[in-house]
């Protein structure tokens, strides 16, 4: 019997939704009776978590102990931001697979030593120090390029993920690379929407695939 799965979302709910399919997709089923068992509160008024993160801890912390009721024996939250708030995930009790951790030690297993980090300015502080404490160098971002960035996470979250906003996407990856970046994290979860592996020169570490590989290996342990 695989153990239930509890999954904060909402942040944003097209990257939650793509997530769940990434789970599905990677569970090895042969029938529905194979699948995780999934309990998610898809919540998108969790406060803003860069403007807002105590407020923010204080409604993640409210979402886990509802999923812990619901029956929810492992955590995960398909945002990276997020976890700057993820003490108050912990202090459901619950086993937290920690997103930015799992990335990290993805990225690092390509080989790479510099990894470019695309991510709001949250989840790039997160991936900044994640990637220093493993010996890594963390290639980000400069003020211009982060402003196109959050221009495109906030077109996703409006339901754009057309042709220009691919185009941006793939230009901020080829940015990162061509300032020396050996591979490139999607430190947000709505990169993977518009940005594919096979649209960089470099390997891509999509955090919401790795999240959702560590899901089913924690769950069917």
């Amino acid at each position: 019997m695989s153990k239930i799965l509890g999954v904060l979302g909402g942040m944003g709910p097209a990257a939650t939704v793509a997530f769940l399919a990434r789970v599905q997709a990677l569970t090895p089923a042969q029938g529905d009776a194979d699948h995780i068992r999934v309990v998610m509160d898809l919540n998108p008024q969790v406060p803003d978590r860069n403007t807002r993160p105590g407020e923010a801890e204080a409604e993640l912390e409210a979402m886990a102990l509802r999923l812990k009721a619901a029956g929810a024996q492992v955590l995960a939250m398909p945002c990276n931001t997020a976890h700057g708030q993820k003490a108050g995930i912990e202090a459901a009790g619950l086993p937290f697979i920690d997103m930015i951790a799992e990335t990290v030690a993805t990225a690092r297993a390509t080989g790479a030593r510099r990894i470019g980090v695309l991510a709001t300015p949250g989840g790039e502080a997160l991936y900044r120090r994640a990637l220093e404490v493993a010996g890594l160098e963390p290639v980000v971002m400069q003020s211009e390029a982060r402003d196109g960035f959050m221009a495109c996470v906030y077109g996703v979250k409006r339901g754009d993920t057309g042709t220009e906003q691919r185009a941006a996407m793939r230009g901020l990856g080829e940015g990162l690379i061509a300032a020396g970046a050996q591979a490139v994290i999607a430190g947000c979860t709505e990169v993977p929407l518009l940005l594919a592996a096979e649209d960089l020169a470099e390997p891509l570490v999509d955090s919401a695939e790795v999240l959702a590989a560590a899901c089913v290996r924690a769950c069917l342990a």
